[in-house]
């Protein structure tokens, strides 16, 4: 099949809702790779035209009057005059102020944006734009070329981004770019929890907190851009890295396989639970405990179990499904041509990129269940909230265990998302609950299976 049919089918197919990830049936769908491949294809060749971008993310339900607003669109100003290109999600709110700012400063204004069940308009400040139907994809491309990140008050889709980018740089995945947070007194109980709770578990280097840059101006957020150096297109074997002198090297091919292989790996899981937490839980912990109980329970009623196949939280989850029979497996990270995996999986699958794994671990589940952990956990339980509440995944349970851990989160959530900057409605911060006991979490998932 030529390249133009390939292209003209996926577009034919662009607002089908069998292709969601909720919705999959048979993962072996040829045309769900072609489009993925086609989103990958269009994306980075969108992105080789650009230089010394920086992302700008945030909520999209500020209007142009409010004080992020104002500060986004001064930022944009400052990087336009500056010779720097703007990338936001294309759409309104922040996205849309720091795109007004670039545009009438004259500089690069580039939108990158998701097509939802609702409208999501490209607003009129976008100078060039490219759209995605799939969330990974799009974030993969958010997040690529960037030479620094600034991140404004913003929702779930917001945290999302936030911990994907600080999640791949610390498991070095990604190069190291500077991290800046505006508005203090939105960010800051996120970083007592991640300091007093997730670095306390030990899932977050504090080192890693500390190096995220704080600010409540467009000044000051432009004094950690300005000396950055555009990135080069070097060819070598990175997740981060497509582009080679222009052209898309081999290793979309690569992207490619492993999509194919990870759908394969996926067919015929029917009644399955997605168990997250750090790989830092000890075997003497209580969470490792509970983790294994709960494994154990649900696999006995014949649920399989599906975790990240690596130590800690993972091991636990595992170890509990695979000694009372049930099926455990494992989606693992690889580093270099090494897997790190448990012992006790029945089936598992390694991945050299993060956005392919992540893409194969949350796709099957009927539920999920997020014990304590760092900045990987906190980007899977994001990511499953934003695809619940933009309706690209339909509602399913999502547990969270332990109210000590969980409810400083829970409470900046409540008070400052939904209260004091308004970026998610009252009903969201019901898309998940926090339980304390490992049968409260088996009778809320086989609940849920009646519905």
């Amino acid at each position: 099949m030529r390249a133009e049919e390939i292209k003209k089918s996926v577009e034919q197919a662009k607002n089908d809702y069998a292709y969601q990830i909720n919705t999959m049936g048979d993962y072996r769908d040829t045309w769900r790779i072609f489009r993925i491949m086609s989103e990958f294809v269009e994306g980075y060749q969108f992105l080789s035209k650009l230089e010394r971008e920086v992302t700008v993310l945030g909520s999209a339900r500020f209007d142009e009057n409010h004080e992020y607003s104002k500060i986004a669109r001064e930022l944009g100003g400052l990087l336009g005059k500056n010779g720097f290109t703007t990338i936001t999600g294309g759409g309104p709110g922040i996205m849309e102020a720091a795109n007004q700012g670039a545009f009438e400063a004259s500089g690069e204004s580039i939108g990158l944006n998701i097509q939802l069940p609702f409208e999501q308009r490209i607003n009129p400040y976008v100078k060039r734009s490219a759209a995605f139907y799939y969330f990974f994809t799009r974030k993969v491309m958010l997040t690529s070329p960037a030479n620094a990140f600034v991140y404004f008050p913003g929702g779930f889709g917001t945290m999302d981004e936030f911990f994907e980018v600080v999640d791949l740089m610390e498991l070095n995945k990604m190069e190291r770019a500077p991290i800046i947070l505006v508005g203090k007194k939105y960010w800051q109980p996120l970083l007592d929890f991640l300091r007093e709770k997730s670095a306390g578990v030990g899932s977050v280097p504090v080192h890693d907190i500390n190096s995220w840059h704080l600010v409540d101006t467009a000044e000051e957020a432009y004094k950690f851009i300005k000396d950055t150096k555009d990135k080069e297109n070097i060819c070598e074997l990175s997740p981060g890295n497509f582009d080679c002198q222009g052209k898309l090297d081999w290793k979309i091919f690569r992207i490619m396989a492993e999509l194919v292989e990870g759908f394969d790996f996926l067919t015929g899981l029917v009644d399955d639970v997605t168990v997250l937490g750090t790989k830092s839980t000890a075997a003497d912990s209580h969470y490792y405990a509970a983790a294994y109980e709960l494994g154990k329970k649900l696999a006995k009623a014949n649920y399989t179990i599906v975790t990240g196949g690596g130590p800690g939280t993972m091991e636990a989850a595992n170890k509990g499904a695979f000694e009372a029979g049930g099926q455990s497996l494992g989606v693992n990270m690889r580093y270099g041509q090494r897997d790190r995996k448990n012992p006790y999986l029945t089936r598992s699958i390694g991945f050299q990129f993060p956005f392919t794994r992540k893409m194969i671990i949350t796709a099957p589940s009927k539920a999920f269940v997020f014990f304590p952990g760092g900045l990987g956990t906190l980007h899977q339980l994001f990511e499953v909230l934003t695809l619940i509440q933009t309706k690209k995944m339909e509602p399913i349970p999502v547990l969270l265990y332990n109210h000590k851990f969980w409810e400083p989160l829970h409470t900046w959530i409540k008070k400052t998302m939904v209260h004091d900057v308004e970026t998610i409605g009252d009903e969201d911060d019901e898309l998940y609950q926090i339980v304390d006991g490992v049968d409260e979490m088996v009778k809320i998932i086989k609940e849920s299976k009646k519905y």
